[in-house]
């Protein structure tokens, strides 16, 4: 029987934990050629932690919590470096505590590891939840990121990987900044399944436009090195066109130094040794035996 790790990144939102655990062990409890452990990284939430209750079909359930709060990103790289160092296991999954990554998909993720062992497997978002507002914000995101990288990273957190996969990704500095472009960058080969971005168990979304932004330009920071090149290539093309163009080919130059600079900034949270550091900021380690 194959173990399977569970984590689950989470910042006050406990009452959507409550809900998504219960969701998952509904959801496995078919799994027979699997065992399912949970761990949650308590990312040094404001709201003291209820009282949390193991599902039946988890072989177990911790709560890791952290000193000082790092953000999202951060707290899955600390989570995968932790697992890798500290736990035997043959598959880890990640997956956002609120809800709209759907326990229900984690059976076609888990029946694709079934078909092929070895490779890990992405949830390839079809369809969102959103507002049009946020849609027409994630398609933006993926075309400025084709272009500028000659990658489609149309999948985020939501994914399973063996144990060989994780410990390639582990040591990567640009983890500490960007999960799926990590996996785009160092994984050559993955599989995927359709995934359907599912609702929030309870209340707005608490990512703002600017934390988005953030998310977004960390992605494509991952590949700065194409970035700068493919900019380049088009300041060059501009400064050709200046004849033809005037001010827009001038704004269309400056516009594109201002994203290289912004990107190469923005990479400087790739940080390798706060990645390799980062259990100092584990604080203890809560077991849910009950």
């Amino acid at each position: 029987m194959k173990r399977v790790i569970i984590l689950i990144p989470i910042f006050n939102d406990w009452e959507s934990l409550k809900k998504l655990i219960i969701d998952i062990n509904d959801n496995i409890k078919d799994l027979k050629d699997f065992l399912f452990d949970c761990y949650v990284i308590n990312d040094a939430s404001e709201i003291p932690q209820p009282k949390l209750i193991k599902p039946v079909k988890f072989n177990s359930f911790k709560i890791l919590n952290m000193f000082k709060n790092k953000g999202h990103a951060r707290c899955n790289a600390f989570g995968i470096r932790y697992l890798n160092e500290n736990e035997v296991f043959d598959y880890l999954i990640l997956m956002d505590g609120d809800g709209e990554d759907r326990p229900v998909e984690i059976k076609s993720l888990m029946n694709k590891i079934k078909d092929d062992p070895d490779k890990s497997v992405v949830a390839k978002r079809v369809k969102r939840s959103e507002n049009i507002f946020f849609k027409f914000l994630y398609f933006l995101h993926k075309v400025i990121t084709y272009l500028f990288t000659g990658k489609n990273i149309n999948f985020g957190n939501y994914s399973c990987l063996p144990k060989k996969d994780v410990n390639s990704i582990s040591s990567s500095a640009s983890l500490w900044s960007s999960y799926s472009g990590t996996i785009k960058k160092i994984l050559k080969n993955y599989n995927e399944i359709e995934s359907i971005r599912g609702s929030r168990y309870f209340g707005p979304s608490q990512m703002s436009l600017l934390s988005l932004i953030l998310h977004s330009f960390a992605i494509i920071a991952v590949f700065k090195y194409q970035v700068l090149l493919r900019s380049s290539v088009l300041i060059v093309l501009f400064f050709f066109l200046n004849d033809y163009l005037g001010f827009i080919s001038i704004f269309s130059q400056l516009a594109l130094i201002i994203f290289c600079i912004t990107i190469f900034f923005v990479s400087l949270r790739e940080k390798k040794e706060a990645l390799l550091n980062s259990k100092e900021n584990l604080n203890s380690i809560k077991d849910i035996a009950h």
